[in-house]
């Protein structure tokens, strides 16, 4: 499988330099990247040649969200290895939420070191992350988590928008959602989440293959609708996660910074949505917008 590195120059204020990576971490996942290493001056993703997108990238970079930020690249052949599986080798820490779910490497977590963490989480789910995003490491899967579990779930059908591993569908379906449906754009996330439904015994989750345009052939509405996507995705899809809500539904939004809130709320209102919760983890933003007065915003 042949890669490109792709090095990215960020110039912008030296706070403001791990925010920019993180931002463009998401941004260049749009192009193709699947893996990242941080360098001193910005970034280096790695893309496989085949799907590697210039003209996203581009397009991302000309949207920056990050005032008097200026990023540059160059792009060339990586040496020859699978990048990404370096990444899923060395593995990632579990995560506890709240002190209510612990989240952990399926491949490198020992059961002698889950029993050692110090928590009275009842809830533990297995990840086995292979090219896919989330594992509980990034704020904004966090944060989803953390609001799904001061969420009333139970006996409700969710959504999950772009679901990656599958973590946020797992977490509502041991959470008692009573059928959870993911759909996502990249074949080898449908496949993971997949995977890990089945590890962690999850039976009630359809995946489904594709963008948005797979909600017009569901059946049915849901009552909680969560999307952990760049901010202008989310823009541009939103009326569609609106369209398969029920009256009374939660949409879970995540994957965007605090200054992106303003233009997101903007189009919740115009949706007839309203929000009724936020969370913030280093300038990383969760909103939870609700449907309860559809009737009289439409």
């Amino acid at each position: 499988m042949k890669y490109y590195a792709i090095k990215f120059n960020i110039q912008t204020s030296d706070d403001m330099l791990q925010v920019a990576r993180d931002l463009l971490a998401d941004s260049a996942a749009e192009a193709g990247c699947e893996s990242f290493e941080d360098t001193d001056n910005g970034l280096t993703a790695y893309a496989q040649q085949e799907i590697w997108n210039q003209e996203e990238m581009d397009s991302q970079i000309e949207n920056f969200p990050l005032l008097d930020t200026k990023i540059t690249y160059t792009v060339e052949d990586a040496e020859d290895k699978d990048w990404n599986q370096c990444w899923e080798d060395e593995g990632f820490a579990p995560i506890i939420v709240d002190d209510k779910i612990v989240i952990y490497d399926a491949k490198h977590t020992t059961l002698d070191e889950l029993s050692a963490l110090s928590t009275n989480a009842e809830t533990t789910i297995a990840i086995d992350a292979q090219l896919a995003f989330g594992t509980g490491t990034h704020q904004t899967t966090r944060m989803i988590v953390s609001t799904l579990l001061h969420s009333d779930i139970e006996g409700k059908r969710v959504l999950d928008c772009g679901c990656g591993t599958g973590i946020l569908g797992i977490t509502a379906s041991k959470l008692g959602a009573q059928e959870v449906v993911g759909y996502d754009i990249d074949d080898w996330s449908v496949n993971n989440t997949r995977h890990n439904a089945e590890i962690n015994k999850v039976e009630n989750m359809e995946v489904l293959h594709g963008d948005s345009t797979v909600l017009n052939h569901i059946s049915g509405m849901f009552d909680i609708v969560m999307a952990n996507i760049n901010r202008n995705i989310l823009l541009q899809d939103m009326h569609q996660f609106r369209d398969v809500m029920s009256g009374n539904s939660t949409l879970i939004l995540s994957g965007f910074y605090e200054e992106d809130v303003p233009l997101l709320l903007e189009k919740a209102k115009e949706l007839g949505l309203e929000e009724y919760g936020r969370k913030t983890d280093d300038n990383w933003c969760c909103l939870a917008l609700t449907t309860t007065h559809y009737h009289t915003c439409r």
